[in-house]
């Protein structure tokens, strides 16, 4: 429980500096369209966080579930890949880094369906 809600919280206060320094580091600095690829990999990472954030708090307050605590490491998985991917990609245009993008992606899915079937198991 303790350790997602410390995950979820470093990865809100990660997402809220590379927002800025998008804003306002990247901007002038890089094309528009890599800032857009910026940008979305912060929403990600901050969607994300806050549902490794849910799932700490649902550990503290259900039975001890697999089904809880894989959602949340593939959470954190889908933000490496994911958001990690398109801030990598944005800063230094290696497009090829967009093949592992869908890899977060799919990561980030199967941690709502696990987190699905533990709120129908357990709620």
């Amino acid at each position: 429980m303790k350790l997602f809600i410390l995950i979820g919280a470093i990865n809100a206060f990660l997402a809220v500096g590379l927002g800025a320094f998008g804003a306002h580091g990247l901007e002038g600095k890089v094309e528009p369209k890599y800032l857009e690829t910026w940008k979305t990999g912060v929403t990600y990472q901050m969607f994300h966080a806050t549902g490794i954030l849910i799932i700490g708090v649902l550990l503290g307050k259900l039975p001890a579930s697999a089904l809880l605590s894989w959602s949340g490491w593939l959470m954190l998985i889908g933000i490496v890949l994911f958001s990690g991917s398109l801030y990598v990609l944005s800063v230094t245009k290696i497009s090829i880094l967009g093949a592992i993008t869908p890899l977060g992606g799919v990561a980030f899915l199967a941690a709502w369906v696990l987190l699905m079937i533990a709120a129908v198991k357990y709620l």
